[in-house]
């Protein structure tokens, strides 16, 4: 059975999946799948089960609990079915794209294909032919997408419909995707997972044991669902118990949009009209796409009462919101009564100061209320990557005096380039091969840590190389190669293979005399103990 589960805070939809977990699995050595969409959640998550789960009074302990994301859980049941191991899958993301390459290559000068010719220019000197790699990419990118969003729309082109998968035809400036999908389709020579789901989701209905999860599943804090894993989820219900946990701002929109029936295009959507507050007009679209998908497969649907609203601006803000009501007159022209600092906004004239800000106003809220814990705080912000060094900065630093130094924090939804640097590296490596690798980007790549450890780069060889690359005129590209789609492959001067020539003549002479080797001038000052 599916169950949908809602309320209007996360804690209290937290409070509700300890419950359900709280009754133990027929084996117990078998473990939990709590499916969530980002590591922040599995954290928060985590501590909120720990301290229900296990003990009564609070300190518990949450294990034997696994966390994937609704993407993996979706391709983990689709293998297990399918019996295809995702890293041998002839669909995999990295084998479409140089499938979609090779057929790109082939078929850019058909007459059907006019729109890619045209962004890939023709013929080899053209310098829109460097644009193949990400051309292919990006139909990769489209095709999963399709296959996840509109299953249908494949299948329809597989049998020669060029639709939208609603039973529309495609526009004909779109219709050589379709051809594109059936050329790469007959070169990999096996079903789609578009084609294979049907069949993926009929063996879950009549074979429960063909996917080795356990009786209970819980998807929690989804903030959109795709339509294969809703296929996939409304599969699994059938002889399992499948929990979906959301939090929805409005018990009242819900009622409201509870028979409105799910529209197909975004631009047909109208439901944003349906409502009265602003903020949930303007800002609820995903969470109600979310209830018209959902809420239409869901064999039962639960709402977890909360804790009432405070007399407080913010709890006044936030009943207005659950009521789905018009603003009231205190909070929109300012009651004084209301003024008691649960909404704040700070002006602030940059991100550094912004960080400054928070840290002092945390520590207030500290000292305010002894009750408040670090981990009871969630700071949210729109680009985590330029934070990140002003929180690590500002935050967390123990030999400092500041109090804010001593808050530990951690940093969640980074990416990986951020958090590995070797794999920075190896990405980086893999930018230069279609960038210009200009002067300052290959000194950064050797001032970065791996770099440095490989080479054992000093402080002084990291100068010595700045020194170098100024006096050789080392400026972009690494040979005339990276020049060739700018229509500079002839001219290698400035390039780093050039400045490399100067210095390594510039060990054998010097440029006092101003003779040329070939094209190149030696440098003067080096000494064969730099080399």
């Amino acid at each position: 059975m599916l169950t949908l589960h809602r309320a209007e805070r996360a804690g209290t939809l937290a409070a509700a999946l300890a419950d359900v977990l709280s009754e133990p699995l027929p084996d117990a050595f078998v473990p939990e799948i709590v499916s969530v969409p980002a590591r922040g959640v599995e954290r928060w998550l985590t501590q909120r089960l720990s301290s229900v789960l296990g003990a009564p009074d609070g300190d518990g302990i949450a294990a034997n609990i696994e966390f994937p994301s609704p993407a993996r859980l979706v391709a983990r049941t689709i293998s297990e079915v399918d019996g295809i191991d995702p890293d041998d899958d002839p669909w995999s993301h990295s084998r479409v794209l140089w499938t979609a390459l090779s057929v790109i290559d082939d078929c850019r000068t058909e007459p059907w294909a006019a729109v890619l010719s045209k962004h890939l220019g023709s013929g080899s000197d053209d310098h829109r032919v460097g644009r193949r790699w990400s051309t292919a990419a990006h139909i990769a990118e489209l095709f999963r997408a399709y296959g996840s969003q509109r299953p249908q729309m494949l299948r329809d082109w597989r049998a020669g419909r060029f639709t939208d998968g609603l039973g529309q035809e495609l526009d004909d400036d779109l219709t050589w995707q379709p051809r594109i999908w059936s050329l790469v389709r007959e070169r990999i020579g096996s079903p789609s997972p578009a084609e294979r789901l049907p069949d993926t989701c009929s063996t879950l209905r009549s074979e429960p044991n063909a996917v080795d999860l356990p009786s209970r599943l819980s998807v929690f804090g989804p903030t959109r669902l795709t339509a294969d894993q809703l296929d996939i989820l409304h599969a699994l219900a059938h002889h399992r118990d499948v929990h979906i946990w959301i939090p929805h701002p409005s018990p009242s929109m819900w009622s409201t949009l509870a028979d409105v029936p799910a529209a197909t295009r975004r631009r047909d959507d109208v439901t944003a009209l349906a409502v009265e507050h602003p903020l949930l007009a303007s800002l609820s679209r995903d969470v109600r796409e979310l209830q018209a998908t959902i809420g239409s497969i869901a064999d039962h649907t639960v709402h977890h009462e909360g804790p009432g609203p405070t007399r407080t601006l913010l709890g006044t803000i936030q009943s207005d919101i659950a009521g789905d009501e018009v603003p009231s007159h205190a909070t929109t022209v300012g009651d004084p009564a209301l003024a008691d600092g649960t909404v704040q906004i700070h002006a602030c004239h940059g991100p550094a100061r912004q960080v400054e800000v928070l840290r002092e106003s945390l520590l207030h809220l500290f000292a305010d209320d002894p009750t408040l814990e670090p981990r009871d705080v969630l700071v949210m912000c729109p680009d985590v990557e330029t934070y990140a060094p002003l929180i690590r900065a500002n935050f967390g630093q123990a030999t400092l005096v500041h109090p804010g130094h001593r808050l530990r924090v951690r940093l969640a939804d980074r990416g990986l380039r951020r958090t590995n640097p070797v794999l920075d590296v190896v990405a980086t490596v893999l930018d230069f091969s279609e960038g210009r690798v200009t002067a300052s980007e290959l000194l950064d790549f050797a001032a970065s840590g791996p770099v440095r450890q490989k080479f054992s780069f000093t402080d002084d060889d990291l100068e010595r190389l700045r020194e170098w690359v100024a006096t050789s005129g080392a400026r972009w590209g690494l040979t005339v190669r990276q020049r060739e789609s700018f229509g500079l492959n002839n001219f290698r001067q400035n390039t780093f293979k050039s400045a490399l020539d100067r210095i390594l003549l510039g060990v054998a002479a010097d440029e006092s005399g101003n003779d040329y080797l070939d094209l190149a001038l030696p440098l003067d000052d080096v000494d064969s103990n730099d080399i």
